[in-house]
């Protein structure tokens, strides 16, 4: 199928952008890398009156460190967060995950901001922001809002943006100390949307599990972070010790779906063996036996 006949803007700065969705009273929709948008076009699943096309817009695509946050524009590809060195060093679980994201052409081409607004529940980019407790940036036109992750995924392919809403840039703060951590998925193909995926990092005191952040996604409606799995870890001595318990507290944080992919009890198993080998690569990383 093609789209349905829509009108194209291209402005030259975010101020610019935000007016031509105010001038399309709800019908407008952002375009940045399209990999998102273009097939829900071309299959009709959403028929907006006004695309606007933010890739003339100067000043979005960056990746910089400032203090102890990194801050990435939201025009940048995903291609740059998988070869950046900057992202190796202070975010390396995303780095880690970034091969995962679809193909490399696709990679080529697909933004940070596109993924987090498409909301996919089992994208990487959304469970990332989640994980690392990132702020998304939004230019609206009055103002400009500052969402924490956790609040800004609603439900499967649903965000808190109002219709006038831009993603400028998204902060991750870098988890200090953390020396422990790990990132394990599934899929049915490589480049397929993950079945189950698992990010865990934490820091040792005096031998100790302290300070541990575990997030989830495809195993419901929004990525998750999961405390009680977090709590679980806390003390641990080993990477052995406790990992059964620690397992269970994943799979008693999730309550994932029957689809045509996987099964609820099929995707609630995967995701805490994925914790179980995500625990022991975190643990070897913690105390230096694995790069």
């Amino acid at each position: 199928m093609k789209p349905a006949a829509f009108d194209y803007v291209a402005p030259e700065s975010l101020e610019a952008a935000v007016q031509a969705l105010v001038s399309a009273e709800g019908d407008g929709k952002v375009m940045a890398g399209g990999q998102s948008l273009m097939p829900l076009l071309n299959f009709r699943m959403t028929r907006p009156s006004v695309i606007v096309d933010l890739m003339h817009i100067q000043g979005l695509s960056f990746i910089q460190l400032k203090g102890e946050t990194v801050a990435i524009g939201a025009l940048t590809r995903h291609a740059d967060l998988e070869f950046s060195d900057l992202i190796k060093t202070k975010l390396p679980i995303m780095a880690a995950a970034m091969p995962h994201v679809a193909h490399l052409a696709i990679r080529n081409r697909g933004t940070i901001g596109g993924s987090l607004s498409h909301a996919d529940p089992a994208a990487e980019l959304p469970m990332l922001a989640v994980f690392y407790g990132a702020t998304i940036k939004t230019q609206g036109p009055n103002r400009r809002r500052d969402i924490p992750a956790e609040e800004f995924f609603v439900s499967a392919l649903i965000n808190c943006l109002e219709p006038e809403e831009i993603v400028f840039e998204i902060d991750f703060p870098v988890l200090k100390g953390h020396t422990g951590w790990a990132f394990e998925e599934v899929a049915r193909r490589f480049g397929d949307f993950a079945l189950a995926s698992i990010a865990l990092s934490f820091a040792l005191v005096d031998g100790r599990v302290v300070d541990a952040r575990v997030a989830a996604m495809g195993v419901a409606d929004t990525p998750l972070r999961l405390r009680k799995a977090e709590d679980a870890l806390h003390g641990s001595r080993s990477g052995a010790e406790g990992a059964s318990r620690f397992a269970e507290a994943v799979r008693a944080s999730v309550s994932p779906s029957d689809d045509i992919h996987a099964s609820a009890a099929y995707r609630k198993h995967l995701i805490g063996a994925l914790a179980e080998k995500a625990l022991a690569a975190a643990w070897s990383r913690a105390v230096g036996d694995k790069p």
